[in-house]
């Protein structure tokens, strides 16, 4: 799950300790990218944990992703897998940034990493310009933009773009209870987390999953971490610009892509949400899953299961941040508001399945 780049936040110069503007320039000329010094880097904001680089290098514009200074240990995986499936997605009709070049050796800059070109827009969590701030409608559109967007992923044909081994789905579904109950019950290594007795429902809800587990799936490509804090949207006309933020990505059952956009959708008496500004104008939740249903063709009868997985998911990487600030690796302050969320997120998958 995605979280606030400190280095960004912060304004801090330290990714210029571990991530050399030499090295960086030394490589780029292996890929014939550009000659001469690079100028103007500066860290990018934005919800992600992973280091975002803006540069220019002869009169054209990079943006460099890289993980983090304090390596996890599958920061480097991570980062090939997400230029794999950017580069397999060229020239297809999802938003997502353009791949430019992509390094999997750790030793030019400590870590994996990839170039992609920058991308115009802005995060509806964070503002709402004029055009969408005063029309209901484009509000509207945003939403329909949304599911669109991984209507159109769940449909690339992964095996023609060589993604067979992205990820494993013999027992996809089958393994999704015991995979994030087994990620929960590795925070016990954090001293002072207090354990699951914290979170509502964990028992409960994995059961109810385990029950009522959809009986087939249709395989494609996921994103993984699909919300309104990971999109960028255009500020002159209703039109995601990109998909961002990639680490969740695999292969399995897209449906796993709207049950994660349905757990952060409001109730359709809501007026405010997880934007910035007005709810007024978004479409219904009924909305959002019969249009899924129209543009993929693919059985929605379970998208409440899905939601519900997508509670129990999240929930339990959320609660990794809450268990690290346990034990002061992390920031306090972080932890505690998103175990509050992790809270919610079970609280919601219990609403759900008492229905």
């Amino acid at each position: 799950m995605a979280e606030q780049n400190t280095y960004a936040a912060r304004g801090d110069t330290d990714w210029q300790n571990f991530l050399s503007i030499d090295a960086l320039g030394a490589w780029m000329d292996t890929q014939s990218l550009g000659h001469g010094p690079i100028e103007d880097a500066h860290l990018l904001g934005g919800g992600t944990q992973n280091i975002l680089l803006k540069f220019i290098r002869a009169g054209r514009t990079y943006v460099l992703r890289r993980p983090p200074k304090h390596l996890r240990a599958n920061s480097n995986e991570t980062m090939r897998r997400e230029a794999r499936v950017l580069a397999a997605l060229k020239g297809e009709p999802v938003p997502h940034p353009d791949l430019i070049a992509a390094c999997p050796d750790e030793t030019v800059l400590g870590a994996a990493f990839y170039l992609m070109e920058p991308i115009e827009g802005f995060t509806p969590r964070e503002e709402m310009p004029p055009l969408y701030a005063n029309d209901p409608a484009a509000r509207r559109m945003m939403g329909f933009e949304m599911v669109d967007a991984i209507a159109a992923l769940s449909k690339v044909d992964y095996a023609a773009k060589g993604l067979q081994t992205l990820g494993k789905l013999d027992n996809f579904l089958e393994r999704q209870v015991g995979r994030w109950k087994s990620q929960l019950e590795s925070y016990a290594e954090f001293a002072g987390w207090p354990g699951m007795s914290g979170i509502p429902g964990v028992d409960e809800v994995g059961a109810w999953l385990n029950a009522h587990r959809p009986p087939a799936f249709k395989p494609g490509i996921i994103h993984g971490d699909f919300h309104f804090g990971n999109v960028l949207f255009d500020r002159h006309s209703p039109r995601m610009t990109a998909m961002v933020d990639w680490e969740l990505t695999t292969l399995g059952d897209p449906m796993i892509d709207l049950g994660w956009l349905l757990s952060s959708w409001p109730e359709d008496s809501a007026k405010t949400g997880p934007v910035f500004g007005s709810w007024e104008g978004f479409p219904t939740r009924a909305e959002i899953i019969a249009r899924y249903a129209k543009k993929t063709g693919r059985d929605v009868s379970h998208a409440d299961w899905y939601e519900v997985l997508a509670c129990y998911k999240l929930g339990a990487i959320l609660e990794g941040t809450y268990a690290r600030a346990c034990a002061g690796r992390a920031p306090k302050e972080t932890g505690d508001m998103l175990h509050a969320s992790t809270v919610n997120l079970f609280t919601r998958a219990l609403s759900k399945i008492s229905k």
